[in-house]
């Protein structure tokens, strides 16, 4: 039997057919088009879904059921999504309304740990006990991992890994604190960084990589201009990395899983990224001393994680449902 996975995201939704040795197959995408009314999005993801068969030739039947990562807190008990500051949810009954609309079951978890889920079940953290992932990219995310099971918390909104305090009284955060990992270590932060650099930086590399319109500068770029021993990549880059393994030693010393994964966007520099921030969070580990220690690893299912997550919260459902 086969399963569909759904990534909701702001910009687009994605829909794929996972299989039964959880390998991705075919998918299909399109525009989110936000803002627009909840039962109408409900409707559209439906829709994309209906149209990822029909164009693969698959009767529904055929589907043992399907999956949706939702970029929000989502309440499994009550089919609400609490909390959706993209969508413009607060207590809004989205998942009941995608519900109605298939006709197989229907699991819903967060956007962040469906993807985490993938990880653990396919990728970086296959076959190990437990694993939390974090995501960098316009925020950061995160999923927590335990004895096989996600955690949900109290309310279904654990996991919420950038929101940690690094720097007392620092940068604003879009959650309304000041200094959270995610206002110094997502996309969003680093490309931020560089711009501020740049502007005191007139003889930086980047401002020919975005030529010269500091609106076209990514992360990738600045990751190029400082493969080419550009110093003010290079410095940003240095700063970066040095928040990112505050967060990460706060995580493995909190909750010592045996995986750390570093996925989103961002992770695609891969060694780039991967080499300088283990080497300074190891001194920052409180068990730095023991023979075992948190692996850090980058994500290896890239978009598709969310999709083969999200196809396979129904083994979460499960699992969850033995251990009660």
């Amino acid at each position: 039997m086969l399963r569909i996975g759904i990534d909701l995201g702001g910009t687009k939704i994605a829909a794929g057919l996972v299989d039964e040795g959880r390998n991705l197959g075919a998918s299909v995408q399109e525009p989110t088009r936000l803002p627009r009314p909840a039962k109408e999005l409900a409707e559209a993801v439906f829709h994309l879904a209906e149209r990822l068969l029909k164009e693969q030739g698959i009767a529904w039947e055929q589907v043992e059921c399907v999956g949706i990562g939702i970029p929000g807190t989502v309440n499994r008990e009550t089919d609400c999504v609490e909390y959706a500051n993209n969508f413009g949810f607060e207590n809004v009954p989205f998942v009941k309304m995608v519900k109605d609309w298939f006709p197989c079951p229907l699991y819903a978890e967060n956007d962040a740990k469906a993807a985490a889920w993938g990880e653990y079940l396919a990728g970086a953290g296959q076959g190990s006990r437990s694993m939390t992932a974090v995501t960098l990219g316009t925020g950061v995310g995160g999923g927590i991992i335990l004895n096989g099971t996600i955690l949900e918390g109290e309310n279904g909104a654990a996991g919420e890994l950038g929101h940690m305090v690094i720097r007392q009284n620092g940068r604003s955060c879009t959650c309304g604190r000041k200094g959270c990992l995610e206002a110094y270590a997502s996309a969003t932060a680093l490309v931020s960084q560089a711009k501020e650099a740049m502007e005191t930086s007139q003889g930086s590399l980047l401002w020919s990589l975005c030529g010269g319109k500091m609106s076209e500068v990514n992360g990738r770029l600045i990751f190029e201009a400082a493969a080419q021993k550009d110093e003010t990549a290079c410095r940003v880059l240095e700063c970066f990395t040095e928040d990112l393994s505050d967060g990460a030693a706060n995580i493995i010393n909190i909750l010592q899983p045996e995986v750390l994964c570093i996925g989103g966007g961002l992770s695609g520099a891969g060694e780039a990224l991967l080499a300088p921030l283990k080497r300074k969070t190891a001194p920052k580990v409180y068990s730095r001393a023991s023979k075992k220690n948190t692996r850090i690893l980058l994500a290896r299912l890239g978009n598709g994680a969310g999709i083969i997550g999200a196809a396979c919260l129904n083994e979460q459902v499960e699992k969850a449902a033995v251990k009660k």
